[in-house]
């Protein structure tokens, strides 16, 4: 190797290692990361071969709130109040009430099964006394209030809800305005008097106050 040829070697590899540092120092996107991971994982790796995964997850709200967590921390040693389980919709770019939902017909407070309420003992909702156990929990919408209904026809589908099995109905007031919210959510809230069943979806928030 002659000297001139040598010297365009050197440079040669010296450009090659300052570019591969440079590469291996430049600041990557997580998006950037994420497609580059994405690229490497086939698309059936994504599937479930047990079950479909649902869009619309099934979600759990206890009160006391965290109530299992505080139980497995020894934190409380009393029973819990009362919980919902409910699958989470959410609006994928559509409107409430404009092309998801309708004012005057039944909705079942989420989607797939009916929505469960269990009390662990006897509550008081509008001075009406609930006592211990599992209900269904629908609603009747309209624009400025909802129907809460209580109903006993529990372990069923949220579309074929038995009217004949209801036992209470609430009217409660509904605000709109509020924060927009993607995934239809119900929490409790705690009160002076007990809590406020939550529950909000797109812009709208209302509240059923539960005693005890």
């Amino acid at each position: 190797m002659n000297r001139i040829t040598g010297v365009f070697f050197q440079s040669t590899v010296l450009v090659f290692l300052l570019g591969c540092n440079y590469k291996n120092n430049s600041p990557v996107s997580t998006d950037s990361l994420n497609r580059r991971e994405n690229a490497l994982v086939p698309k059936e790796a994504f599937r479930n071969p047990y079950s479909p995964v649902d869009v619309s997850p099934m979600d759990m709200s206890y009160f006391p709130v965290d109530y299992p967590q505080l139980k497995m921390t020894n934190s409380i040693s009393t029973p819990p109040v009362m919980r919902v389980i409910y699958s989470r919709p959410h609006l994928q770019g559509r409107k409430l009430f404009h092309n998801l939902l309708k004012y005057g017909e039944p909705w079942r407070l989420g989607a797939n099964e009916a929505t469960e309420i269990q009390f662990y003992r006897e509550v008081k909702i509008q001075n009406k006394r609930i006592s211990a156990g599992r209900y269904i929990l629908y609603c009747i919408p309209e624009e400025n209030d909802w129907t809460i209904i209580l109903n006993t026809s529990v372990d069923t589908w949220g579309l074929k809800i038995d009217s004949t099995k209801d036992i209470e109905k609430f009217r409660i007031p509904v605000t709109n305005k509020n924060n927009p919210v993607e995934y239809f959510t119900m929490v409790f809230e705690k009160t002076g008097t007990g809590a406020d069943l939550l529950m909000a979806w797109d812009d709208l928030v209302a509240k059923l106050p539960i005693n005890f």
